[in-house]
C-alpha cells in the first residue's frame, strides 16, 4: 500500500492524471465538485491509472477539498513505479 497527496482538478474537459502541482499529483476530472462526485471520479481516475480495482483506493483526507490524500493498495514497488511515471520524476 502506498499514500500520496492528490490536487485536483474539477470540472476540466477530460479525465486525466499526471503532472506535479507543489508536491500533488494532479488529477483532472470532468466531474464537478458537487455532491461528492468529484472525489469519486478521482478515485476511479486513480484505480485506472495504477491498474487496480477502485475498491483499492480509498480517500483518507480531504473529501471535500482540492487536495486530497489518497492509499492505493497493491504490490509496492509497482505502485511506487507508477506513481513516480505519473509525477515525472
Amino acid at each position: 500500500m502506498i499514500t500520496f497527496e492528490v490536487h485536483v482538478h474539477p470540472g476540466s474537459k477530460v479525465n486525466r492524471v499526471g503532472g506535479l502541482y507543489a508536491g500533488a499529483l494532479v488529477v483532472r476530472v470532468r466531474e464537478k465538485a458537487v455532491d461528492g462526485r468529484a472525489t469519486d471520479a478521482v478515485t476511479s481516475a486513480i484505480a485506472d491509472a495504477f491498474g487496480v480495482g477502485r475498491s483499492q483506493v480509498a480517500c483518507l483526507r480531504g473529501h471535500r477539498s482540492r487536495r486530497k490524500y489518497l492509499s492505493v493498495e497493491g504490490e509496492e514497488i509497482y505502485l511506487t513505479t507508477t506513481l513516480n511515471e505519473l509525477l515525472g520524476i
